[in-house]
């Protein structure tokens, strides 16, 4: 039998947090050392899937199939392909660096591990599940830590926020669970099998898929978020703690953008190609709103959270595009964008650790105190802002190219968005780096060891990505292509 690597990787972070649970809660360092190794070693897992992927092939690989309820159908099913491999790579390498982040951490550190792992384990099951039953498991698993983790270790209106976040993504759960059982009880014979729905899925009624693709996009898109179900984001943001607002950013959003690529296109071909206008609409109001919004903010926090509104519209445009080029670079800014903003997240927190205020117009002329600092945040905040020659740039002009191709006006507006981006994200710049130097900081800090050592690894992925994108579009591109094939989109 060939080693369950895919299982590994999902259950791994779970045991250890199991194992916490027996370590005394006094013993901090111990369990420190097993999230770290936990996540660690998910992370090499990761990358043996990466490196033992063959990119050529639009199939499913290190396929894991087990009967698990045979009465009603349901199998304990996973693999993984071109669409999923680029997010499940992300999860681990945010998941092990957010879970170092997590070491500043000094309240109830035992119940914190624990529940930090199983967000882990349902972040990554997400993204690996090919049966809609066990898809659904795993996206409930993730709300539940999630709640906590925020509602514990958040803010001063973490209460607020752990509620909004809970009922808003419990209340999109609700449609998303019906559209699945009427997926299921449509089909013939009866499965929740994504695969056997996708290839038999165009058999439905128009009527039927509109239906049902709305529910599923009522799940999807709160995760995403897409306007106007977005105001969670940032109460959950300002609120969560610094590594949990990295994967709130770098990762639950992309499950609800990895759902329209999973689940909503291939299933639902017919209704897919009808909203595809509204997708577009939808997709400009998030950039320009979104950036519009963002440059109105004075928290530092709550600027780079619209941040992720108005870059998450890019994914929808260029899932409205019905493009290889849209879809290329739709998925390929999720990959970027959690990259890009679980950076900035952590550079905020580096700030608000020594500064205790998210407040932008209390700084000004950190430059000069923190050099090392200074040249990390302005090489995330150029990424951010779409600057050619790092990872950002490329996903939003393939986003935007194959917008042009459907929806030429619509684009149009929306590069409004990247001018909007260039300028709050600089302002953020002069306000906190450049001018004279606030005499409250002159004795603040730089960046240190363990804190670089959180960002370096995601730096590093922003320039590579920026300079030679096939990095990861090699192995994004026979999977898109072939999704746009079975919906009837263009090659273009």
């Amino acid at each position: 039998m060939p080693f369950p690597l895919l299982s590994s990787v999902i259950f791994l972070p779970l045991l250890a947090g199991l194992l916490i649970l027996f370590v005394p809660k006094d013993r901090t360092g111990l369990i420190k050392g097993i999230a770290t190794a936990a996540t660690g070693i998910t992370l090499l897992l990761a990358v043996a899937a990466v490196l033992g992927f063959d990119y050529n092939e639009a199939a499913m690989q290190f396929v894991e199939k087990v009967s698990w309820i045979p009465q009603v159908n349901i199998n304990y099913h996973l693999g993984i392909d071109g669409i999923s491999i680029g997010l499940v790579f992300l999860t681990a390498l945010l998941g092990f660096l957010a879970c170092i982040g997590s070491y500043g951490i000094k309240e109830r550190q035992k119940e914190y591990y624990f529940l930090y792992l199983l967000l882990n384990t349902g972040m990554l099951g997400t993204f690996l599940s090919l049966d809609l039953f066990l898809f659904y498991v795993f996206w409930e698993i993730v709300l539940v830590p999630m709640y906590f983790l925020i509602g514990i270790w958040g803010g001063p209106r973490r209460e607020y926020a752990a509620i909004k976040f809970f009922i808003y993504t419990l209340a999109g759960s609700v449609f998303m669970l019906l559209s699945i059982l009427a997926l299921y009880f449509t089909s013939s014979p009866h499965t929740f099998n994504m695969l056997e729905l996708a290839s038999s899925g165009s058999g439905l009624a128009k009527g039927l898929q509109i239906m049902v693709f709305i529910g599923f996009y009522l799940g999807f898109a709160i995760k995403v978020p897409v306007f106007p179900f977005h105001t969670w984001l940032p109460d959950a943001h300002v609120e969560a703690p610094t590594p949990i607002s990295v994967l709130l950013a770098g990762v639950l959003l992309k499950m609800g953008g990895y759902g329209f690529f999973r689940i909503s296109y291939p299933i639902l071909k017919d209704a897919a190609v009808y909203f595809a206008l509204p997708f577009a609409v939808l997709g400009l109001i998030n950039i320009v709103y979104g950036a519009f919004v963002a440059m109105a903010q004075t928290d530092f926090k709550k600027m780079v959270a619209y941040s992720s509104v108005s870059h998450m519209g890019f994914v929808m445009l260029g899932l409205a595009s019905m493009t290889v080029t849209g879809f290329n670079g739709a998925l390929l800014q999720m990959f970027n964008h959690g990259v890009i903003t679980g950076g900035m997240f952590l550079l905020v927190g580096v700030l608000y650790d020594r500064a205790h205020t998210r407040d932008l117009g209390k700084f000004g002329g950190l430059g000069t105190k923190m050099p090392v600092y200074s040249g990390v945040l302005i090489v995330f905040t150029l990424a951010s802002l779409g600057l050619p020659g790092l990872s950002g740039f490329v996903s939003e002009f393939m986003s935007l190219m194959g917008g042009f191709i459907s929806f030429r006006l619509i684009t149009i507006i929306s590069v409004l968005g990247i001018v909007i981006t260039a300028g709050y994200f600089l302002y953020m710049i002069q306000r906190v780096l450049l001018g004279p130097l606030n005499n409250t900081w002159a004795g603040i800090a730089d960046i240190n060891k363990r804190e670089l050592f959180t960002l370096v690894p995601l730096m590093a992925v922003v320039i590579a990505i920026g300079v030679y994108p096939l990095l990861i579009l090699n192995y994004q591109s026979v999977a898109i292509t072939e999704l746009i094939r079975n919906i009837g989109g263009l090659f273009l």
